[in-house]
């Protein structure tokens, strides 16, 4: 793990973000069986094994360097209590590379206590000031009106509507993109 993210340890008022350990594993695995949470992600729920295999590359891509091709996703905790209630990341716009993209997922028992808001603003803090990019994307399909928001109180400004995207990504036509810079 490079040094920066094995030190890495977000603290918000009400969540600890960190990178994953094989420790979390069960509780991510968890929270990614509720269909619902990934009604806009473009992904169905993974069976275990499935799931093993995803959770061991986003540990392995704690390796890749800050200049690289990079997909960093981290567990979020609520600070009082300890529960695991979402991840956060930062990584390569696969369809728009170099370009780098915010994302966040928070479990649905969760939803509408503002964790997102609150994960997401540190995640790009660290990316702008840790990681030292200049700007981020997200990107929210239209209907996830609580994720458009969630960006627009971030400061993410709306750039354009996603097309023309095909194979892998053809999926995310009609979504919004939308862009944050540094200031």
């Amino acid at each position: 793990m490079i040094k920066a993210l094995s030190e890495m340890h977000l603290e918000t008022e009400r969540l600890i973000i960190r990178p994953y350990t094989h420790s979390d594993l069960q509780e991510s695995f968890e929270l990614m069986q509720n269909p619902e949470v990934l009604t806009y992600m473009h992904m169905d729920v993974f069976s275990r094994e499935e799931y093993q295999g995803v959770f061991d590359w986003l540990i392995s891509s704690y390796n890749t360097p800050f200049d690289g091709d990079f997909k960093y996703s981290f567990g979020i905790r609520e600070k009082n209590s300890g529960t695991f209630v979402g991840w956060c990341g930062v990584g390569t716009l696969d369809f728009s590379a170099p370009d780098k993209e915010l994302y966040y997922l928070i479990g649905r028992q969760y939803w509408g206590r503002g964790f997102a808001a609150e994960a997401a603003a540190a995640m790009a803090a660290y990316a702008f000031g840790t990681i030292g990019l200049d700007r981020l994307y997200a990107k929210a399909d239209p209907r996830n009106t609580a994720s458009v928001k969630v960006l627009g109180k971030l400061g993410f400004t709306f750039e354009h509507v996603l097309e023309g995207l095909g194979g892998d990504f053809a999926d995310c036509n009609g979504e919004k993109m939308f862009v944050l810079n540094r200031e």
